[in-house]
């Protein structure tokens, strides 16, 4: 008894990975599409490692997505955001001083 392989196109694939993540769970998809669970699980994961990932809004539409570069954005906002909280900081501070210093 031989196992046969099954080779698929990288458009079946994406495809693939978009169902998975729109539907309830990625057996049912798999099930659905008459692949093996486990080769859809394996694409799953890959596609969320590469930090590509395939995301369904609530139209149904699916966009694919960079999560290494909105990582990366989050990070750099996330350090804008800390310095212009110390600026704001420091100016709270300046503005009571000269307050007491006038009145």
């Amino acid at each position: 008894m031989s196992k046969q392989s099954r080779s698929y196109t990288k458009e079946f694939r994406q495809e693939a990975v978009a169902l998975a993540l729109r539907s309830p769970s990625v057996s049912g998809a798999a099930k659905s599409l008459n692949i093996p669970d486990a080769t859809l699980h394996t694409w799953v994961q890959k596609a969320k490692q590469e930090g590509n990932c395939i995301v369904a809004n609530s139209e149904g539409d699916t966009t694919q997505v960079n999560v290494a570069a909105i990582l990366k954005e989050n990070k750099e906002l996330n350090k804008r955001l800390a310095r212009l909280e110390q600026e704001k900081a420091i100016l709270k501070k300046a503005a009571t001083y000269f307050a007491k210093e006038l009145g």
